[in-house]
């Protein structure tokens, strides 16, 4: 099982965020990355909808022999991650909101989330939020819009722009010092945020942690690819490969990006 590789799905390319830590983490690891943009975005679904979207995945990629999976996406994390680690039998890593460091690190105890909708309406992250954000003034907002504008390569626009000062502003205004990102698609909009905040207002997302997350179980279960060769990486997105293409390319050597219905 070493050398087979890891699974990692998203409601699209957002996932790709994550994907470039587990790879810069673990550079000798072999990927399948499923964006499933056909779908997306997944926090706009009902829960009964991201499930079934999820176990398509999940069972896409058993069948290409993943050794674990990163359930690349907050909102199918939250929504589906406990019945997928109850129903089939490997490692799943999950993304939450870094709630907790920026719940920690915070001086003036205001804390804003910018997520979906469904990972916000979640019990997981109600749970989250209740043992982390003691004392903390947790500013929730959706996102809406903001994944799409991702999928399409449409980052740096006026659009975006006004969007993302939207949401922010209103947060900005009660306090907000740590700004904690809670979708795989947003750290990147994090040059548009970096240009509309103060310079002390820090960004937190989930990347790092969940690669250290995927060594860990990996060592744990002896499962870390000590093979000298390595076979790349496939990236299968359900819409236009172009555009997943372009969030990948000159990352690591040997990827290949293709169309595949699923």
């Amino acid at each position: 099982m070493s050398d087979a590789p890891i699974g990692v799905f998203d409601s699209g390319v957002g996932g790709t965020s994550i994907w470039k830590e587990i790879h810069k983490l673990l550079p000798r690891e072999r990927t399948i990355y499923l964006a499933d943009s056909k779908n997306a975005p997944y926090g706009e679904k009902s829960q009964q909808q991201i499930l079934e979207l999820s176990i398509k995945n999940t069972e896409l990629l058993l069948e290409m022999g993943c050794k674990l999976i990163v359930v690349a996406c907050n909102t199918a994390t939250t929504n589906a991650i406990l019945y997928l680690r109850t129903h089939y039998g490997l490692p799943f890593i999950g993304i939450e909101p870094a709630i907790k460091p920026a719940a920690l690190n915070s001086i003036s105890k205001v804390v804003g989330v910018l997520a979906t909708k469904g990972t916000l309406s979640s019990s997981l992250f109600h749970s989250t939020s209740e043992n982390h954000a003691n004392g903390i003034k947790l500013i929730e907002q959706e996102g809406t819009g903001l994944v799409p504008l991702v999928e399409s390569g449409n980052i740096d626009s006026k659009e975006t722009e006004t969007l993302l000062r939207k949401y922010i502003d209103p947060m900005l205004d009660q306090g907000m010092d740590h700004l904690v990102l809670g979708c795989t698609h947003y750290p990147y909009l994090v040059p548009v945020l970096r240009k509309i905040m103060p310079e002390g207002v820090k960004i937190i997302d989930s990347g790092e942690a969940v690669a250290r997350q995927v060594k860990a179980i990996l060592e744990k279960n002896a499962m870390l690819n000590t093979a000298t060769s390595h076979k790349g990486h496939r990236f299968y997105t359900n819409i236009d490969p172009e555009v997943l293409r372009n969030f990948v390319s000159g990352v690591a050597l040997d990827i290949r990006v293709e169309k595949l219905d699923f």
